[in-house]
C-alpha cells in the first residue's frame, strides 16, 4: 500500500534544510525562492501560490559556482554548465543522490523507486546520431538520403 507523503509549507521547508545543514541563501531580487546548498550540491525551491513549495533549479553538483546538469550519454554520465562537462565520478553520484533525497524529503516530494535506486540524469543522450534532436529541416542530409544520380546508360 501507498504511504501518504504529507506536504509541507515553503517556511517549513525552509526550516527543515536549516535545521539539517543546508546553506541557504535568498534569491537576488525575488521573493520566496531560494537557493539551498550542501556537500557542493544545490539546487533552487520556491514558493507556490498555494503555500506549498516545488523545486525551482534542479539538484546538480556546483562546477565553477554553477549548478551543473546531469547529463547521461549512455557510457558514461556527465555533470554539464554553461561553460564546461566533467565526467561524473561516483563520489560526485553518490554525494549528488544524498543531496536530492534530503530536499524531497524537506519538500515532502513523492521519492520514485527508480530514483532510490540511484542518480537519475536530467538528460539523456543514448542516441549518437549526431543533430537527431534538431528540426527535419535543419538536419543535414544523410547518405542514404541524398539523390541519387542516374547512371550513364550503356551503349
Amino acid at each position: 500500500m501507498a504511504k501518504q507523503i504529507a506536504t509541507h509549507t515553503y517556511e517549513d521547508a525552509v526550516s527543515w534544510l536549516k535545521d539539517h545543514g543546508f546553506d541557504i541563501l535568498e534569491a537576488p531580487g525575488v521573493q520566496n525562492r531560494v537557493f539551498v546548498k550542501k556537500n557542493n550540491c544545490s539546487a533552487a525551491i520556491e514558493a507556490t501560490p498555494d503555500g506549498g513549495v516545488k523545486i525551482f533549479a534542479y539538484p546538480g553538483v556546483l562546477i565553477g559556482g554553477e549548478i551543473s546538469k546531469l547529463v547521461n550519454k549512455g557510457y558514461q554520465q556527465f555533470l554539464k554548465t554553461t561553460k564546461t562537462e566533467v565526467a561524473a565520478t561516483a563520489d560526485h553520484l553518490k554525494t549528488l543522490h544524498q543531496f536530492t533525497e534530503e530536499l524531497k524529503e524537506a519538500i515532502g516530494a513523492t521519492s520514485l523507486y527508480n530514483e532510490s535506486l540511484g542518480t537519475v540524469s536530467e538528460n539523456y543522450h543514448y542516441d549518437r546520431v549526431k543533430d537527431r534532436e534538431e528540426p527535419v529541416t535543419q538536419r543535414p542530409k544523410r547518405p542514404w538520403e541524398a539523390k541519387r544520380t542516374p547512371k550513364a546508360k550503356r551503349a
